[in-house]
């Protein structure tokens, strides 16, 4: 079963945790809370699933410099940054950090969870993403020698005769070995076998 996905609070302020706890919890999102970005590094591993909603101005640890250490330690959740007024700068600077959005305290409970069903939107389309490029990969790995090489000539736009003559070979045979790779990919279509192989950039991964 897949993870399910959290919204983690990341505040010092005990009344801000509780209050947006209460708020995402009423639209029946899961909520995590954390009192600094340190217990959020130490409780929350970085293939965690979900969104982080922090302030920027926290005490150790900011937001700039959590934001940092997330892009470091490889977590791929968006992060929205909660700000005042007079903080728009940092708020700036924390898009050009890494964070999806940012919200000016103080907000209405549809600006924040519009934010939050919008990165939560954006994080399963990520997820689910990253799990059929693992899956093309993995067939990809099951295609013999002979049957890579009649796909590469494919998403490089060949002909069926122009595959034949660079690996000298009928076209009869890459017609077969066409079909065979297009099986094993579980392509229906032509293009469907271009999109799997461009989108698990196959060509970076040829051994």
């Amino acid at each position: 079963m897949a993870e399910e996905a959290v919204v983690h609070i990341v505040d010092d302020d005990a009344a801000v945790r509780q209050s947006l706890s209460f708020l995402l919890a009423s639209d029946g999102l899961p909520v995590r809370l954390h009192e600094s970005a340190v217990a959020f590094l130490d409780k929350v591993g970085a293939g965690g699933r979900g969104c982080v909603v922090t302030d920027v101005r926290m005490p150790e640890i900011d937001g700039i410099e959590f934001l940092r250490r997330l892009r470091q330690s490889g977590y791929a959740m968006p992060v929205i940054v909660m700000t005042g007024h007079a903080d728009v700068p940092l708020a700036v600077e924390a898009m050009k950090e890494g964070a999806l959005d940012f919200v000016e305290k103080p907000f209405d409970d549809e600006t924040i969870l519009g934010a939050v069903r919008s990165a939560l939107s954006r994080h399963r389309e990520r997820f689910r993403i990253d799990n059929e490029t693992q899956e093309i990969r993995q067939r990809l790995q099951s295609l013999s020698e002979r049957e890579r090489q009649v796909l590469d000539g494919l998403v490089a736009g060949k002909a069926n005769k122009v595959i034949a003559f660079d690996l000298d070979i009928s076209p009869r045979t890459v017609e077969i070995y066409r079909a065979n790779a297009m099986t094993k990919m579980q392509a229906r279509s032509l293009s469907e076998l271009v999109r799997f192989v461009l989108l698990a950039g196959a060509k970076d991964d040829k051994p």
